[in-house]
């Protein structure tokens, strides 16, 4: 069975938007959604008047048009909010969503998948968070109702998640256990997510998406393959170079001069146990280049996955201005990226791109006001009383210390939700005017992306990546087909 040689990365939170993963699927290869806060990426371009139509096109071809109509009814703004207002804000997730949230998952999800597999019979993947659990069922299964091709999760160890796509392609309930902070025996941890509940009509038959677990070494991918709730169908093995949330070192967190986590032997996947596995891997983080293709390739990798040189690609949902900016400093070679052992409230070292004008640069994020009102990468917990709460250590410093954490847990915190959010251009504009200043991450080969750059040119197409990873003779019309194969298989 053929498999893609190129994964484009799940990047961000709208980085690796509908737009991106449909140029990279037309070419043959395995476009991917970012799975990442769609219902709030969804609303705020139904607030800002969804320009070009796109929503409600994928509104019109979702199977439950009922919910559909709500949806719109509620959120879509005609012409566009205006400039100065702010985006309405969501209730945030919690272990029993109301049924309004759990609808606004599956809508935004299927609507993401549903337009990156427009124009094209090539399968399309979606990339999730483990550390962002709640949303899980019904995203997953909204993506399912699109037909969605894979499924790609990482940032945590995603046992249950095979066992949610064999239910939801029977039709059945799917469960999921939360995992909480100081969590008991008798506590309960299940969310649930019946399809029958929702449905409007008979179910559309559903095909099971293939898994891949995004992991960093040969111990979880091990346990993957014993302990998971059901199939997984290969690995992406992502090494601390890669862009976005990194595994914490191995052992005892260690710093360098530099304030970044140092990473050793024992932090590296040795390839030749993972062949022993007997399924397809990728390679990830540093193999942005044709010779890193050949040398994964060569090891016996189906291939490997790229993010910085997609989302610096004009397809991609980040920032004109952010890209412009980082592109020219690739093209000086002067571009920086800064692992962060703080920034993330998840503990997982984080990659930040350096750059003025952003979260970066430490005075504006200090000018920032402590806000946590989208809540992603809260942390439940259970309460002296025996109930769930919910705590974020980059939201103030009193109220995380009220509900148990540590003050010394929120230092260098940052708000990812609102700064990813910002980076595509939907900030959050507070009643003072202030707007969300964003944060931007980039694998540490940023400035290998000059290779995409042509003489005289400032950007470049998701295309000109492809065509360079494989180079021309690889672009042939066969790779339409057996993609098709490796999807329905």
């Amino acid at each position: 069975m053929q498999f893609p040689k190129i994964i484009q990365g799940g990047m961000g939170i709208g980085v690796s938007n509908w737009r991106l993963a449909q140029a990279v699927s037309k070419l043959g290869q395995l476009g991917v959604v970012s799975g990442t806060a769609l219902d709030s990426l969804f609303v705020r371009r139904l607030a800002d008047g969804d320009k070009g139509g796109y929503m409600r096109r994928g509104l019109d071809a979702f199977p439950f048009p009922e919910m559909a109509r709500r949806i719109w009814q509620e959120y879509f703004v005609p012409g566009g909010k205006p400039a100065g207002a702010p985006y309405p804000v969501l209730p945030m997730h919690q272990r029993r969503d109301t049924r309004k949230l759990v609808e606004l998952c599956m809508v935004a999800n299927f609507v993401e998948v549903f337009l990156a597999r427009e124009g094209h019979k090539n399968p399309v993947g979606i990339n999730f968070l483990e550390k962002v659990q709640i949303p899980h069922l019904p995203s997953i299964y909204g993506a399912m109702l699109a037909g969605v091709g894979y499924v790609l999760m990482g940032a945590g160890i995603p046992l249950h998640i095979p066992g949610v796509l064999d239910a939801f392609a029977a039709h059945r309930a799917a469960e999921y256990k939360l995992s909480i902070t100081g969590a008991v025996q008798e506590t309960d941890t299940l969310m649930q997510l019946d399809p029958a509940e929702y449905a409007e009509s008979p179910l559309p038959e559903l095909h099971r998406p293939r898994f891949l677990a995004i992991v960093s070494s040969n111990t979880l991918a091990t346990t993957m393959l014993r302990r998971a709730s059901g199939r997984v169908d290969g690995f992406v093995i992502e090494g601390p170079i890669a862009g976005g949330h990194n595994a914490p070192p191995r052992g005892k967190l260690q710093l360098n001069t530099a304030g970044e986590p140092l990473y050793g032997e024992r932090d590296r996947v040795n390839i030749e146990e993972l062949r022993t596995l007997g399924v397809p891997f990728w390679l990830a983080g540093g193999y942005g280049s044709a010779s890193k293709l050949r040398e994964a390739l060569d090891q016996g990798a189906a291939g490997i996955q790229v993010g910085t040189a997609f989302a610096l690609s004009e397809e991609s949902g980040l920032r004109p201005d952010l890209r412009a900016a980082l592109l020219a400093q690739v093209a000086a070679g002067a571009g920086h990226v800064f692992t962060d052992p703080l920034a993330s409230p998840t503990g997982f070292p984080f990659k930040v791109a350096q750059l003025e004008g952003t979260s970066s640069a430490l005075p504006i994020y200090q000018q920032r006001k402590r806000v946590c009102d989208l809540g992603y990468l809260r942390e439940p917990y259970l309460t002296p009383g025996g109930t769930i709460g919910y705590r974020c250590a980059a939201e103030p410093v009193e109220n995380y210390v009220a509900k148990g954490g540590k003050a010394e847990d929120t230092a260098g915190r940052k708000c990812l939700c609102n700064a990813l959010l910002a980076n595509i251009g939907h900030a959050q504009v507070r009643a003072d005017q202030t707007v969300e200043p964003a944060l931007v991450t980039a694998g540490d080969d940023l400035n290998t992306a000059a290779q995409f750059l042509a003489p005289g040119q400032t950007g470049y197409s998701a295309a000109d990546v492809v065509r360079s990873l494989l180079g021309e003779a690889d672009l042939v019309p066969q790779a339409t087909a057996a993609m098709e194969l490796a999807v329905t298989a």
